[in-house]
């Protein structure tokens, strides 16, 4: 059988504002996931619509496809225009689980949740002619599952093709997250063998890594196994974790001397009670300078998350923000409109209080303003949001940043991978037309070559390179989304 694959892009990849970059990251690891299941005999193709051309007229038995919220009515649009030449259509991912009514009405098969152990059932249902309509996780499992499928990736059209994904979940429960509403009525958070999951390492070229877990600390044992089995490997890597996790233990040591050069971080807001309003335990009463002071004293970059608009925030959130994480030294920031995403608690109760202004799924992206906010006005948001973007990435800023790090090759790293990510856009567009953007992949490995701290020192490194008034700072993104 011919089983075709498909990531369908945002509607927004039509924009004049669109950034190529931004989705040339990462290969569709859920649907090359899914492939390694296909007995063999059986021809499989992965389209990733973000880089690749997306062909309509071919003859495939079965087509997959990966739906988050923002990409549905391109998704729905595709399945559509399959099903009416008889091809089998299967839908799945985080959009589906969420709202199964709305996806079945496009597919001849939904999946919600993870699917490591449904399709491998839908499979044998398939070839036994008895295909059900629904397929919904039974047991969730990641042992023991089969290597990915990554001859089907094309790399030379990914920055990071070594993506890699060791766990599923988290375990957490924030409130505004997609992840409880995608691992519901099961285990939300569990993880590979090591074994298995240092073999996969293993298979991957060169030294570049990106674990794309939602939270690589969350399972300590798991991590710890992890990291000592990769201390040889030679690699650099990066990653997500909680602020609690850098703080307990030495496990962030650990992953600092397997390679660990660069971090996700969701901070998400300064305001304690924004934290206990989004069920954000894991923050309340933890010393965010104490982690940035860690992490660069490890040698380690920091992506922080920051979320606007929950109901503590005034129109001053974005300055405040913007500032303090300058200040900090934070090398990258992802800044995100608050967004209650359907099935989420947060979607419930913006939803009771009539507070929701669209169902139009094209607007969830979190940078555009779906729901009434408290504190604020619509535009005031939305401007805020945009300002706190340009704020932060603006060159007197990436310069102030860079001097909060306490030795001239720390500042000199902040500054190259705080600029080359929003500066270059020319050179990354270049590198993604002519489809060599892998080899931007070792100015990658370099940027993020270990560079040990001094942080603790930048206090008085700074007091000696006192900020002129004129350059002051101004102001201060699950991925994992799969059908699997």
């Amino acid at each position: 059988m011919k089983f075709k694959f498909i990531l369908p892009s945002l509607l927004e990849a039509e924009s004049p504002f669109w950034r190529p970059i931004k989705y040339s990251l990462f290969p569709p690891l859920g649907l090359a996931t899914l492939a390694a299941y296909l007995p063999d005999g059986d021809e499989a193709v992965i389209v990733d619509q973000h880089v690749q051309k997306l062909d309509l007229d071919d003859d495939p038995d079965v087509v997959a496809i990966q739906v988050y919220i923002t990409n549905a009515k391109r998704a729905y649009a595709i399945a559509d225009q399959y099903r009416q030449r008889g091809v089998k259509v299967l839908l799945g991912g985080l959009h589906v689980t969420a709202l199964p009514k709305e996806a079945a009405k496009h597919a001849d098969v939904i999946f919600t949740g993870p699917a490591e152990e449904s399709f491998p059932r839908f499979l044998e249902d398939l070839r036994q002619g008895r295909m059900q309509r629904v397929y919904a996780s039974q047991t969730r499992s990641i042992q023991k599952i089969p290597p990915i499928r990554r001859e089907l990736i094309q790399r030379r059209l990914y920055l990071v093709p070594n993506s890699i994904v060791v766990s599923r979940g988290c375990p957490h429960h924030c409130e505004f997250c997609y992840k409880d509403a995608f691992f519901k009525n099961g285990r939300s958070f569990y993880t590979q063998q090591v074994d298995d999951a240092l073999a996969e390492i293993d298979r991957l070229p060169g030294r570049h890594l990106y674990f794309l877990d939602d939270h690589l600390l969350g399972h300590k044992r798991f991590a710890s196994d992890l990291f000592n089995g990769m201390k040889t490997m030679g690699r650099v890597f990066q990653g997500a974790a909680t602020v609690d996790s850098i703080l307990d233990g030495d496990l962030i040591e650990k992953a600092a001397n397997a390679g660990l050069r660069s971090i996700f971080v969701g901070f998400e807001s300064l305001d304690p009670a924004n934290l206990k309003q989004s069920n954000k335990n894991q923050n309340l009463g933890r010393d965010y300078n104490r982690v940035i002071e860690r992490l660069h004293d490890l040698g380690i970059m920091i992506n922080g998350s920051f979320v606007f608009g929950l109901d503590g925030d005034d129109a001053s959130v974005f300055s405040r923000t913007v500032d303090w994480a300058v200040e900090q030294g934070i090398t990258t920031s992802t800044y995100h409109i608050a967004t209650p995403y359907p099935g989420t608690l947060f979607y419930e109760k913006m939803k009771k209080a009539g507070r929701l202004l669209t169902d139009d799924w094209d607007r969830y992206d979190t940078r555009q303003v779906v729901f009434e906010p408290q504190c604020m006005s619509i535009d005031e948001l939305k401007n805020g949001y945009d300002q706190a973007y340009r704020d932060f990435y603006s060159w007197r800023n990436v310069f102030h940043g860079s001097l909060a790090h306490g030795t001239r090759k720390h500042q000199l790293k902040h500054f190259f991978y705080t600029s080359g990510w929003k500066k270059f856009e020319p050179l990354w567009n270049l590198a993604i037309q002519m489809r060599q953007l892998n080899g931007m992949t070792h100015l990658l490995e370099s940027v993020l070559s270990k560079v040990t701290g001094n942080f603790k020192n930048a206090a008085a490194f700074n007091t000696h390179t006192q900020r002129t008034p004129e350059m002051s700072p101004d102001r201060l993104s699950n991925i994992n989304s799969q059908i699997t």
